[in-house]
């Protein structure tokens, strides 16, 4: 799981040199970054249920070896045209490993445990992704061949996790595995689109910013607070990362509805912050900007997932988890395409406020929508419970 979302930010340090070499600007390094979300809607879509039918381990091992593919493509590229198909190609082996790793270590977990392996797991993903821009931006900074060189070592590296998944205990009974399925299945059942909706815009707005960082944390940090040492742009993106699998793991055992209310407050504190940051070149706050939109990020996600996993019918759980996934992937993309969009036309500077004032009034909504909802909820348990009297009698 690590070692697959490790691949994802593994780039983060490189579109700095990318801009320079190849000549791309804002709007071409954020679509480089965005069509990632292709190959993983490719993966969730119409390969999400492989594993079900095939086992875990071909599945695991054929999204190491996609992995391994984009891995060869980006050490292929001269120009960005390779570097479009490696981030597709590593958006599927993500979607497409992750998705089969998740259901094997649940598989694997004793049952009296299996109600925290979700949130163990969730942690474990953006511990990969935090290792990707520290182990990056080290080698840029310090090792030769900084557009090669890193892409050598992950090879290295997927190469070892290969071995262990070869050897690790098969759960699924391929020959009680039923018929083989490839149709899409994603759907929030009409009388839970309402309570959907707040989870969802949760989601969003947390992967919009871990999308921000992934895709424009170096630049930004390089442009508005005259960072240009790569190792320590790598440790600041790892640290948003390193922070949110810390507040999973903390709050694991904390009520998810309780815990998707306080990703969202926080929200448009770590937006502000970060703009702030931005506007006086402070390094100090642009390290309590990602402290806290690392926290937000991680409690939005992790809440709303948790919020989406109660609400759904025991028989549609799948479908609704898929379309929040949906929701997530939407958000690690689409904004941050606007974003470079708008840092063409008028500025980064501007363009980054415009997205966080975009993203807070969209947390601040949801919010609204969450504890609008809890207490629709409640009253409706109240107007349905009989009175005393009824009980006596």
């Amino acid at each position: 799981m690590s070692v697959l979302f490790m691949g994802s930010s593994l780039l983060t340090p490189l579109y700095q040199l990318y801009r320079a070499d190849y000549g791309l600007d804002a709007l071409g390094l954020t679509l480089i970054y965005a069509v990632y979300v292709i190959g993983n809607l490719a993966a969730l879509l119409f390969l999400g249920r492989l594993s079900d039918q095939l086992g875990r381990r071909p599945i695991v091992l054929a999204g190491l070896t996609l992995a391994a593919l984009s891995t060869i493509l980006f050490l292929l590229a001269s120009d960005s045209t390779l570097l479009f198909a490696g981030r597709i190609a590593s958006g599927c082996a993500v979607g497409l490993g992750s998705g089969a790793a998740t259901a094997w270590i649940t598989e694997a977990t004793p049952s009296d445990r299996r109600s925290l392996a979700a949130s163990t797991m969730t942690a474990y993903n953006f511990a990969g992704l935090a290792l990707g821009p520290v182990v990056a931006g080290l080698l840029v900074q310090y090792a030769p061949w900084p557009l090669r060189l890193p892409f050598l070592v992950y090879l290295a590296l997927i190469s070892a996790v290969a071995i262990l998944v070869l050897t690790a205990r098969e759960t699924v009974d391929r020959g009680a595995a039923g018929s083989f399925d490839l149709t899409p299945r994603l759907a929030v059942p009409p009388g839970k689109r309402l309570a959907f909706a707040a989870p969802a815009a949760a989601g969003f707005v947390a992967m919009a910013s871990v999308g921000y960082y992934a895709a424009l944390g170096p630049t930004m940090l390089h442009d508005m607070i005259k960072l240009t040492n790569q190792a320590l742009s790598g440790l600041i993106v790892a640290e948003l990362f390193a922070v949110a699998a810390a507040a999973i793991l903390l709050t694991r055992r904390i009520e998810p509805r309780r815990v998707l209310l306080w990703g969202l407050a926080a929200t448009p504190a770590g937006l502000a912050a970060l703009v702030v940051a931005q506007s006086r070149a402070s390094l100090p706050l642009m390290l309590l900007g990602t402290t806290l939109s690392g926290m937000a990020s991680a409690l939005s996600y992790r809440g709303g997932l948790g919020v989406i996993n109660a609400l759904a019918p025991a028989d549609r759980r799948a479908e609704m988890a898929s379309a929040y996934f949906i929701c997530c992937f939407m958000g690690n993309a689409l904004p941050i395409v606007g974003v470079g969009a708008l840092s063409e036309a008028i500025g980064a500077a501007d363009a980054d406020r415009i997205f966080a004032l975009g993203l807070s009034l969209v947390a601040l909504a949801a919010l609204a929508a969450a504890r609008m909802f809890r207490g629709e909820a409640r009253a409706k348990t109240a107007s349905e419970r009989p009175d005393a009297r009824a009980i006596r009698t």
